[in-house]
């Protein structure tokens, strides 16, 4: 396909494959529900549509222990038991679905970085729960991780802003970078008091020579659009204060109000806006490099009108 645009969004079967079945909050349909109101809204032609890719093993590992992706790989064969304490159940075939949004992810950023696009949108992604050694919240291998230790090791890019508005926190990143004074990382979520993980307080700045470089912002429960404008502000003002070279957003539709398992009430406008936002703040430290990932949301319809709000804020900067 020629490119046409300057925003790309991967679509296809091997990413709507990284889910835990019907029944699961985390099924197969989430990638389903976006791609026909992205149709229904013609989107395709305000951006490109790229297959999904797959990855190899020592890409992953870049991030995650050799011990644990081999565990992977041995339980999607077998199809059986749970990768973490009892949340992400294993299935035939979890290791290819989830080296596919690994893949997409790390294509993206392949493409971005020899600016051939600006911007990207991976719907099945930014699966920010799990750790180096163990999965964790419907996350196997976290690609946002992954994409940060990509950037820097395929690509020599230092500084990256990870920007999280999810209505859990990013625990899986905030750990496993806490110490890395390169690695900016913002996070509006719900408050752990009420929320799995339970993680992410105020006072979790960073650590070491990276104090500081961290923001968490605990949002309460049912937090409106009103308050997600003003809490916006304050990471408006730290992005700007410390910079960065490539931009990261998870945008998880679990935040948008309805959703089942939260209990946040932003509209898709807090959504768009933050995308919208983002891809000027881009534009104006880092060449517009930014790649939006879909996250979580467990309410089809929220789904379908915030990823697709996010796409369109990001084609029209």
């Amino acid at each position: 396909m020629n490119q046409k645009h300057h925003c790309s969004v991967y679509l296809g079967d091997e990413l709507a494959k990284y889910g835990f079945g019907n029944d699961h909050p985390f099924g197969p349909k989430r990638h389903h529900v976006f791609e026909q109101e992205f149709y229904k809204q013609s989107l395709q032609e305000k951006v490109d549509i790229l297959a999904p890719q797959t990855i190899d093993q020592s890409t992953l590992e870049l991030f995650h222990t050799h011990d644990y992706v081999e565990q992977v790989k041995q339980q999607s064969k077998l199809g059986t038991g749970f990768l973490d304490m009892g949340d992400t159940p294993a299935f035939i075939g979890i290791y290819e679905a989830a080296s596919y949004v690994v893949g997409s992810v790390c294509d993206a950023v392949d493409r971005i970085i020899s600016s051939e696009y600006k911007h990207a949108f991976i719907p099945i992604a930014g699966l920010h729960h799990a750790r180096r050694h163990i999965a964790a919240g419907f996350c196997v291998f976290n690609d946002c991780g992954i994409a940060i230790e990509f950037l820097r090791h395929q690509h020599n890019v230092q500084r990256i802003a990870y920007i999280d508005i999810d209505a859990h926190h990013g625990d899986g990143v905030f750990y496993s970078f806490e110490n890395d004074p390169d690695v900016i990382f913002v996070d509006l979520h719900e408050d752990g008091r009420f929320l799995y993980p339970g993680t992410g307080a105020e006072t979790e700045t960073g650590k070491g020579n990276a104090k500081g470089m961290k923001l968490n912002i605990p949002m309460p429960p049912h937090s409106n659009d009103e308050a997600f404008m003003q809490a916006w502000n304050t990471v408006e003002e730290f992005l700007l204060k410390h910079g960065a070279e490539f931009i990261l957003l998870q945008c998880g539709a679990d935040s948008v109000k309805g959703d089942p398992i939260t209990h946040m009430e932003y509209s898709e406008k807090a959504h768009a806006h933050a995308a919208k936002r983002l891809c000027e703040l881009a534009s104006q430290l880092c060449e517009g490099k930014l790649i939006a990932l879909g996250g979580g949301g467990y309410n089809h319809n929220n789904i379908a009108k915030t990823w697709t709000a996010v796409v369109d804020s990001m084609t029209q900067v």
